[in-house]
This record gives structure tokens, sequence and C-alpha cells, in this order.
């Protein structure tokens, strides 16, 4: 595909120089809907491998659009909430001592931990809170509910304060809610 569009030169996160991005070439006319199924032109893709290839070339930029960028195109694709679900979670030990991983619809396996700490946050569409974690740069995974549920069984009081649930994993506690509404007390 042509294009008259200047490469862009953009901040890596990786590196923190600058990095060359091929030529913009618009939308793709993809999209991840919040389930995390790929479409392309309102199609769901049905080879995973495929969509997997397309995942590794995937990217957020600091405005927080998507943009799947190959060495020669660079185009934009619609994401509904974030691009992976959470489908399982493993653990090791307990308490402060346990390590979580998070394997995602796409095989992605990440170790909660501060390179992908877990956040809780608005599910966009319906305002319900749920659990993000990070995949790579600024790539999340929403867990999925029965992860989400699984989660929950891990929580523990917080040392500090009693009245926050979170969990431990690689040395960190990620706080998930609090036991009471604090505006009750």
């Amino acid at each position: 595909m042509e294009s008259s569009t200047p490469a862009l030169e953009v901040k890596s996160q990786a590196s923190g120089g600058q990095v060359r991005l091929p030529p913009i070439c618009g939308d793709f006319n993809m999209r991840i809907d919040r389930n995390g199924t790929w479409y392309y032109q309102n199609s769901p893709i049905g080879r995973i491998a495929l969509v997997k290839l397309f995942s590794t070339v995937l990217r957020r930029d600091e405005e927080g659009t998507y943009w799947l960028t190959t060495l020669v195109e660079n185009g934009r694709i619609e994401v509904e909430d974030v691009p992976f679900i959470a489908v399982e979670l493993t653990r090791e030990g307990v308490g402060k001592d346990q390590v979580v991983w998070f394997r995602t619809n796409l095989d992605d396996t990440v170790t909660l931990g501060p390179a992908h700490p877990l956040r809780m946050a608005p599910v966009k569409g319906d305002g319900e809170p749920a659990p993000y974690i990070r995949v790579r740069a600024n790539l999340e995974a929403r867990l999925a509910r029965s992860v989400y549920y699984h989660l929950i069984e891990l929580c523990e009081p917080a040392a500090d304060d009693p009245d926050v649930l979170g969990l431990w994993s690689s040395g960190h506690f990620y706080p998930i809610g609090r036991t009471t509404d604090a505006g009750q007390r």
C-alpha cells in the first residue's frame, strides 16, 4: 500500500530514543471488541494464528490510539476497551511470598509485579469497575469475570488498613477494593 504520508518519529518507550515509524496508511478497518474478538471489515477473524501475529505488531500511542505497525505500514484500529482478556490465573505460594501469573486470550503470560501492575478502573461502555493488568508497553488485559472471582478468593486485608482488600504478588501488594464504604463510618 503506497502512501504519501511521511514516516513519523516517536519516542520509544523501551529505549527513550527516537524510533522512525512507517507512513500512516489510515484506518485498517479492524477492531477488537470488548470480549477480545478481532474483526476485519466487521467479520470476526477466525484464524487464531493470524490474530496472534497481528497482536505482536499492536501498539498504543500516548493519546490512546491503537495502531498496527509493521516495517512498511502503520494503520489505526479500533479497540472497544482493551486488546486482551486475562482468561487464566495461576499462583504459587501464599501471602507475601506468592507469585500470580495471568494468561491472556492470545496466550501471553504475565507475572503480576512492578513490570505488569494491576489496576482497578471502570470498563469502557458500562462504567463498572474491573481489574486490568499491563501486558506490555501501553497494552492491557481486562480480567475475565471468572478470573476476577479467582483473584477475589486470593485477597486479604492490607497490613496498614484492614478495610482495604488486595493480594500479594512478586513482593508487592495490589489493592482491589474496600470492605466498607469509608463515607459510612
